[in-house]
């Protein structure tokens, strides 16, 4: 992780212990709007994106482990992190997939209609008390955008190898939205004054 990444999350995170009554709401979530690539040309193109998706996605839930551990959280920083080791093992297995022996594409590269992919959660949505039930609502919103975006993808595209990679990503992604809803029932839900605290860090810009 770049040292400018990990300044940009933790001032983030930041911004958000100011605002001590701010809880992670669902709806803000979600009015992120999911992501677009522009025109994909082949399935190789579209693969790539793919690869680029859940590889940012996996460095950002990795950001997000770290932000929280700054703030001893370490029950919301192991469970980021372990979402960070899914998303990876995805980009992964695509690589496998396709042959590729190196990273054919960086969030940098794609070219995203919008700041970033689909599958990257907003730090805006970091409070340093969150809870487990918090930190899945933000996946589960992340899973649903990208299952959105590949179903998208797969009715606009014209591409007959395109439409086939999206309807079985697509699939892939309703896989994860309803593993991660299960894992949502079996987590407590918060109290309703969860972000309180009697004695809130004092942080300075």
């Amino acid at each position: 992780m770049s040292t400018s990444k990990s300044k940009s999350t933790k001032k983030a995170v930041k911004k958000t212990v100011k605002k001590a009554k701010s809880a992670i709401a669902p709806k803000s979530a979600a009015a992120k709007p999911a992501g677009k690539a522009a025109p994909v040309a082949s399935a190789s193109e579209f693969m790539a994106y793919a690869y680029a998706m859940e590889a940012e996605a996996a460095e950002r839930y990795a950001e997000f482990a770290d932000s929280m551990e700054t703030h001893n959280n370490r029950e919301v920083a192991e469970l980021f992190r372990k979402l960070s080791r899914i998303e990876q093992r995805h980009a992964d297995q695509i690589m496998e997939q396709m042959g590729w022996k190196q990273s054919p594409a960086t969030a940098a590269d794609v070219r995203w209609r919008g700041m970033e992919g689909p599958e990257t959660a907003d730090p805006t949505e970091l409070h340093y008390l969150m809870q487990p039930y918090h930190a899945l609502q933000i996946a589960l919103l992340n899973e649903k955008r990208a299952r959105d975006f590949f179903a998208h993808l797969a009715k606009v595209t014209k591409d007959a190898g395109v439409r086939k990679g999206a309807l079985e990503m697509e699939e892939d992604e309703a896989e994860h939205v309803r593993l991660i809803e299960e894992w949502i029932k079996r987590t407590p839900v918060p109290d309703d004054n969860w972000e309180t605290d009697p004695d809130p860090p004092m942080l300075s810009d």
